[in-house]
């Protein structure tokens, strides 16, 4: 980028502490979800406290969904910095409603302010993803992919920061203050965004205006199939992430964040190398492997009794998901060039959106597991100690066994483009051969 005063370094490094910022706020919202849980929800609503706690938590994804879906589309006349200030400020206000609701509210009204806390939340996170992504496809048009995982690798490293911090601290500190810390970084992204230099957005791209973008995207039919395979990769990764603790921690004999920990670990690493891979293999290719694994893995997690068990799951599940997220919007920015930013948000806003609705059906199907398990509402209602694990043990083994359908219909999707692509890549060398 020959742009004068453009810092491409600064800026890649402060897409990093967005995105990282956006993590801890997820892995800690994980982490306090079974506290939070237990101390302001079961008292209110105990038969209905999965799906109320997995609809707050869906809620961030629906503020990112939106925001994404918006925000992308106006990037270039907003402005990455506004856009990017915006995004800690949402951190500061939604974590601050989080930890505090408890004391600024009563009942349900307490709820609601966790809900809407966590939909600020989630807008952060879109405003970082909606600036950041198409920003490092500008700074880096030639190693999209590469720059796009290592980018992303550092969701999961905010990941471990924020699930450390959750188990490490659980014993010391109460998770209203656990959840505070991560003003830390938010205040961080408010700060290096307004004292840095971002460049002016492409001439090509803002020429051609958000007409074009759209015609991109409403001309070529296959986006929408990358669209759908969106939704189906986040079910994949994301929403099994934020219910790893609720559903496994008793069942597995270790604090299920720890298992996002040790996922995150896999998926910081092999992030570093996963656009090499693609190169090699093409990115429907990894993808179709990622599914693969994806699936076994969330099946494993499903039958899983014991720590070793679940960690031998989790390294499948992990090794799986690790680089589906970046490679699905690199594949996007590189087939949709004309799409823009818009194009990258539109599939990032699917990604969220599927953890929006699968959260709260994650929620509603241990729920109604375990009223049933038990012999009705009444009789849960009756239940303690290890009669009580038992049931809801066995009603997440029950809800997450079904999460391992989405990357099964994933097999199918990415196994099409990837042959189509290669009869394709191998008329075309014939041709070339013949002329």
């Amino acid at each position: 980028m020959d742009q004068a005063g453009v810092n491409r370094s600064r800026l890649f490094w402060l897409g990093v502490l967005a995105l990282a910022t956006a993590a801890i706020s997820a892995s800690l919202r994980a982490a306090v979800a079974s506290s939070l849980k237990a101390e302001w929800i079961d008292p209110i609503a105990p038969v209905q406290a999965g799906e109320l706690i997995g609809a707050a938590l869906g809620s961030a994804f629906l503020g990112f969904a939106i925001t994404v879906f918006v925000v992308s589309a106006l990037l270039d006349k907003i402005g990455a910095k506004r856009v990017l200030i915006g995004c800690g400020v949402c951190f500061l206000i939604g974590t601050g409603l989080i930890v505090g609701a408890g004391h600024l509210a009563t009942g349900m009204a307490v709820y609601n302010l966790v809900w809407f806390g966590m939909l600020l939340s989630g807008i952060g996170w879109g405003l970082a993803e909606a600036s950041i992504n198409p920003l490092t496809a500008r700074l880096y048009p030639d190693e999209t992919t590469h720059r796009l995982n290592v980018l992303h690798a550092w969701y999961p490293g905010g990941l471990i920061i924020g699930g450390l911090a959750g188990v490490f601290l659980a014993n010391v500190l109460p998770w209203q203050v656990i959840m505070g810390t991560v003003l830390v970084p938010a205040v961080g992204v408010v700060v290096i965004a307004a004292t840095t230099t971002f460049p002016a957005p492409p001439a090509e791209v803002e020429g051609a205006g958000f007409g074009e973008m759209i015609g991109e995207v409403f001309r070529r039919p296959s986006f929408f199939v990358w669209f759908g395979a969106m939704f189906l990769t986040a079910s994949s990764e994301l929403a099994p992430g934020q219910w790893l603790d609720v559903a496994l921690t008793n069942r597995v004999g270790m604090r299920g964040i720890l298992l996002l920990v040790y996922v995150s670990a896999l998926m910081f690493v092999f992030r570093h190398f996963a656009g090499r891979l693609a190169n090699r293999l093409s990115n429907p290719g990894l993808l179709w492997i990622s599914s693969l694994l994806a699936g076994i893995g969330l099946f494993l997690l499903s039958l899983a009794q014991s720590p070793v068990a679940a960690i031998l799951a989790s390294t499948v599940w992990g090794l799986g998901v690790c680089a589906m997220w970046p490679t699905m919007l690199a594949s996007v920015a590189e087939r949709y060039p004309r799409g823009g930013a818009w194009a990258i948000g539109l599939v990032g806003s699917a990604g969220a959106l599927a953890s929006f609705f699968v959260l709260p059906l994650l929620g509603g199907m241990f729920d109604e597991a375990k009223v049933a398990l038990a012999g009705g509402p009444e009789a849960f209602k009756q239940l303690t100690g290890a009669a009580l694990r038992q049931v809801e043990d066995t009603a997440a083994s029950q809800s997450f066994a079904k999460l391992a359908l989405f990357p099964v219909v994933l097999l199918f999707v990415f196994g099409g483009i990837w042959l189509s692509e290669r009869r394709a890549r191998g008329a075309t060398l014939a041709r070339g051969d013949a002329a």
